[in-house]
């Protein structure tokens, strides 16, 4: 199925206000139809994908979040069979070696630390979509696939 016969549904597990507005703004600027969903903490980004009828296309993870930090959410993303093909891009102001080792460990599909500037911001966003969404193969459905 190609990604431009319906919108790419990605979700963003970010607590920041101002990041959220900086990622839907460069989405909104990009060429891709995407819709944006948006979980505050790792429980409620856990809880929509144990309670969605279709999971997101790609999962945009912050690192330090409130009630349940990134590393378990990415954790448990993998581990769970439903969900563990998803891409998992860890968008986080760390650049930590530990975090970047971690996140890795556990199958983070990328690891992009977040650039300072406004402009840089917004580019390493639409590069991360254009990657994901036009270079990347990834199958039509992701959760309907059987081992």
């Amino acid at each position: 199925m190609s990604y431009q016969a319906r919108p790419i549904e990605i979700m963003v597990v970010e607590d920041n206000p101002g990041d959220v507005r900086l990622i839907r703004e460069a989405l909104a600027d990009s060429k891709i139809l995407n819709k944006m969903d948006v979980a505050v903490d790792g429980e409620q980004a856990l809880a929509s994908l144990q309670s969605a009828e279709r999971l997101p296309d790609l999962i945009l993870l912050d690192l330090n979040l409130p009630r349940m930090d990134g590393q378990e959410v990415l954790r448990q993303i993998k581990a769970d069979d439903r969900t563990k093909r998803i891409p998992v891009v860890v968008l986080t102001s760390s650049r930590s070696e530990e975090d970047i080792a971690r996140s890795y460990g556990h199958h983070a599909n990328c690891y992009v630390s977040k650039p300072l500037g406004l402009q840089q911001f917004a580019e390493a966003v639409q590069s991360v979509e254009r990657f994901w969404f036009s270079i990347v193969t990834l199958p039509a459905e992701a959760d309907a696939i059987e081992e």
